[in-house]
């Protein structure tokens, strides 16, 4: 496989055509063809569709394009360090579900951050999309959420996916509300409680090798009326605080946070399914020193909250 051949393929990736890409890589467009065709013939994959209006990315030629970017950026970046002096960055990426304690840690771990050059992913997310992001985004950590009822259909997937995985916690969820809602003067709370309330929810569940129906009917029972699905943590807040018909399952809060958006946990006896959070890398991956700060940070805010 030729690095030439793959600069070719993105840029034809970026433009959509033959013609287009050709002009600006400063070739003759049936080079430019050979060039593609040779590419495809050494990797056995289509990488592209093509038609009257274009070059289409096929679904390999997506995933190909994806780590040949990968690759060209890292190419670039070793360059720049030897042909311009440049100190190496320091890197850290990590994907998580939308969780108090794990926000925190990664706040405070951000200030361990040394003044030499870094660059720095953090990314709220599904269990999919952490995973993803290791396999082909070039993530390095990921934690997934999930319930233990599904520990070992996650537990496979992982096995298959060669990523190493370790328990971070087990928790239950507690419910979330404005101090101001009805719901604040019960000692615990039952579903029964929750039937004129407002749920805000995340709709993006996830468990490998089961329906998405199946996997909602278990973490969104269709027994609650009315929904607000927000995926992003500080438009939930905001919502908890504004609104005081509104709730949602989390696990447990920092005190600090409760008290800036004015919110209460409160103990559901009903609500008794276990979630684990687990930490999950690739498996010839080495913690790198900043990832073992965040670790500490992770463990001492785990023990702090849950």
């Amino acid at each position: 496989m030729n690095i030439v051949h793959i600069k070719y393929a993105v840029e034809v990736a970026n433009t959509g055509t033959i013609n287009k890409a050709a002009e600006k890589l400063l070739i003759a467009q049936p080079n430019l063809s050979r060039s593609i065709k040779e590419l495809e013939a050494d990797l056995g994959i289509a990488i592209f569709d093509r038609s009257s209006k274009g070059m289409v990315l096929t679904p390999a030629g997506e995933e190909f394009i994806s780590y040949a970017r990968k690759i060209l950026s890292e190419i670039e970046y070793v360059e720049n360090i030897f042909k311009n002096n440049i100190s190496i960055k320091q890197k850290f990426s990590i994907s998580v579900p939308r969780a108090s304690y794990i926000s925190e840690a990664f706040a405070i771990f951000s200030k361990s951050i040394s003044n030499k050059p870094c660059e720095i992913f953090y990314k709220e997310t599904n269990a999919l999309r952490a995973i993803k992001n290791i396999l082909i985004e070039d993530y390095k950590l990921g934690i997934i959420r999930y319930s233990a009822n599904f520990d070992n259909y996650f537990k496979d997937m992982l096995e298959e996916k060669g990523l190493d995985y370790e328990l971070i916690t087990e928790f239950h969820y507690v419910l979330v509300t404005s101090a101001n809602s009805k719901l604040a003067t019960k000692k615990e709370i039952h579903y029964s409680d929750l039937r004129p309330f407002i749920e805000i929810a995340h709709a993006d569940p996830y468990v490998p090798s089961l329906p998405l129906s199946f996997v909602k009917k278990e973490e969104l029972p269709d027994n609650i009326e009315r929904r607000i699905f927000v995926f992003e943590r500080g438009s939930q807040f905001e919502l908890l605080s504004e609104n005081i018909e509104t709730y949602m399952w989390v696990s447990p809060l920092p005190d600090k946070v409760l008290k800036r958006f004015n919110l209460v946990q409160i103990d559901c006896p009903d609500n008794h399914k276990t979630y684990k959070d687990v930490l999950i890398y690739k498996k010839d991956y080495k913690m790198s020193e900043l990832d073992k700060r965040f670790i500490t940070e992770l463990c001492i805010s785990k023990r702090k909250y849950l």
